[in-house]
């Protein structure tokens, strides 16, 4: 690696997105937004796979560059890293549902490098990162309604 790569170093993360039996509905939005988020520079695509998940068990794994149709990220394919091993993808198959797909990216958070950078520069390391998944955002903002809702009849029913 070289210093200025080192420099610039930003947060890699992964994320799996399974598509449930019955509820896939591939119209292409999805790689759309993918390749939306790459070209304005938010992340850099490192790794990406598709996993299939049969009834039985047995899983697929297709690198993207294996994938016939990937519309706009056709052109990345070539430069992206087999960064996820073996053992990285039975644990994440492991997680799926018999008959399910999922999509696996692995990115480099490319916004956060010059963050990253300053806050070396002055000193700092990192010493603990997290993250709120946005379906759990998702769920506590619906029962939050929900909540609110109830609390909405219970009080027109007191009046």
């Amino acid at each position: 690696m070289t210093d200025e790569t080192t420099e610039n170093a930003a947060p890699v993360d992964f994320i799996i997105i399974e598509f449930p039996e019955g509820q896939q509905n591939f119209s292409g939005e999805v790689l759309e937004e993918l390749a939306n988020l790459v070209e304005a520079g938010t992340i850099r695509l490192v790794d990406a796979m598709i996993l299939i998940k049969d009834a039985d068990g047995s899983v697929d794994a297709l690198e993207l560059s294996e994938v016939d149709d990937v519309g706009p990220l056709r052109e990345l394919t070539a430069d992206l890293a087999d960064f996820l091993a073996e053992q990285d993808v039975a644990d994440l198959a492991a997680a799926m549902e018999p008959g399910s797909v999922a999509g696996v990216i692995v990115y480099e958070n490319v916004w956060a490098g010059p963050f990253a950078a300053a806050a070396r520069r002055a000193g700092g390391r990192l010493i603990a990162d997290g993250r709120i998944h946005s379906q759990s955002i998702v769920d506590a903002l619906e029962a939050e309604a929900e909540w609110e809702e109830d609390e909405e009849l219970e009080r027109e029913g007191d009046v």
